[in-house]
């Protein structure tokens, strides 16, 4: 089999067919090698200084720094001072490690506290909360533990592939993107063939930027019975009137049956949390794999509980991002680029041919800006694009810099007709 790299994306080579694990591998080292020499490989860049709006990156061997747009920590937190002295503390108290699963001695207090915290941050009891190492196994493992055959998870064509891993014991079926239509038609035909049906849609999509329409979501699963379950990760901190996210735009916040998110974004560090009932969280503690067969987070996640206080000791953070925010996406749109639907601070710039946008990725570069390209199968073949999140502590110079950027590479590339 021959595999055309000009056209070719990491999808192509996850299983070719008569192709053994070591020739599939020689084949993808192969592609490797073809996009590094062609300038498209701005993935697992090696950074030298922390994730903020100026990063130390080391390409083709040599270091720079560069304005950048691939950090999601949206209001620069990871470097606040104050997180920073809380997660010190955590570990100058209680070491590197938990050194245990929760279940069987790797349960401290500051789980206790960082259940507690997160937990009053969207209104509800600490008994509510669970929280996991990562977000992905917040999806992925509250699911497989939730659904079975007899269940059935409706969800957003555009969800996130956590939660598709996590629906793979169960059944699924998905609808066109925010189709509240498609949506509908699903949760009709469904109605009496499962026993639980569950929709399952994010906040802020991680792709296009854009919003769920969660109260019409909400109405509909109420109408037929079904449960709501809401991944918000990207939009905590920066939507809703005090950050609290899309659900809290909505006015939903108190009455979706699940709440996951995680700690890598707005929070500053790494982890995630499920938010629903106190016997459905009970039930997840003693029964997801992750959480019975997992060590759970390090002291260092202190640093997340004093982020949280944060989202309201410190509202300027959020109004600076959306003055940022606001600022660019008009300026993109004035060179006639298209952003698509954004409505967080997620700013794509859709090009469509996935070549030329590997290659404005590297034309970015040129231009001292780190941006990610990406590619099928994140997103369709036909809808390549740059894709860019804006930070709080992105400054004025930071943002004209590649709004110029952009400028001369439209003109070159003619991308305001594409």
């Amino acid at each position: 089999m021959d595999i055309n790299f000009t056209t070719a994306t990491f999808k192509d080579f996850e299983n070719i067919e008569g192709y053994n694990l070591s020739q599939r591998a020689d084949i993808f080292y192969d592609f490797l090698n073809f996009m590094k020499s062609n300038g498209h490989m701005n993935y697992r860049l090696k950074n030298f200084s922390g994730c903020n709006s100026i990063m130390d990156v080391e390409i083709e061997n040599k270091n720079n720094n560069y304005v950048s747009f691939v950090s999601n920590d949206y209001l620069g937190f990871t470097q606040h001072p104050e997180v920073k002295k809380a997660a010190i503390e955590g570990i100058e108290k209680y070491g590197t490690g938990a050194g245990a699963s929760p279940l069987i001695g790797g349960h401290f207090a500051y789980h206790e506290e960082l259940e507690k915290k997160i937990s009053g941050f969207f209104g509800r009891k600490q008994e509510e909360a669970v929280v996991f190492t990562t977000g992905y196994t917040a999806n992925s493992a509250t699911l497989q533990i939730l659904l079975q055959k007899e269940d059935i998870a409706i969800v957003d064509m555009a969800v996130h592939t956590s939660v598709y891993e996590g629906c793979i014991l169960t059944n699924t079926k998905s609808f066109p993107h925010n189709n509240l239509e498609a949506l509908e038609h699903i949760l009709k035909t469904s109605q009496d063939k499962y026993r639980t049906k569950l929709v399952i849609v994010d906040g802020v999509y991680s792709q296009d930027g854009d919003v769920a329409p969660l109260k019409e979501i909400y109405d509909l699963i109420k109408k037929y019975g079904a449960f709501l379950m809401v991944d918000d990760a990207h939009g905590i901190g920066v939507l809703g009137k005090s950050g609290r996210g899309a659900m809290e735009d909505a006015e939903i916040l108190n009455k979706v049956d699940i709440i996951t998110g995680t700690f890598s974004k707005t929070f500053a560090n790494v982890g995630g949390y499920v938010i629903t009932t106190d016997k459905l969280a009970a039930f997840i503690r003693f029964q997801s794999r992750q959480q019975i067969f997992s060590a759970t987070a390090p002291p260092s996640s202190m640093g997340i509980i004093k982020a949280i206080e944060l989202i309201d000791e410190e509202p300027q953070w959020r109004a600076k991002i959306w003055e940022n925010i606001n600022y660019f996406k008009s300026g993109l749109q004035s060179l006639g680029l298209n952003t698509g639907t954004t409505s967080s601070a997620i700013v794509p710039v859709k090009i469509g041919d996935p070549h030329i946008t590997g290659d404005i990725g590297k034309m970015l570069i040129e231009r001292g800006i780190y941006t990610n390209p990406i590619l099928y199968p994140a997103v369709s073949r036909k809808d390549a694009r740059i894709r860019m999140a804006v930070m709080a502590t992105h400054e004025r110079s930071h943002l004209d810099k590649t709004l110029n950027a952009f400028e001369d590479i439209s003109k070159k590339l003619q991308l305001a007709k594409k």
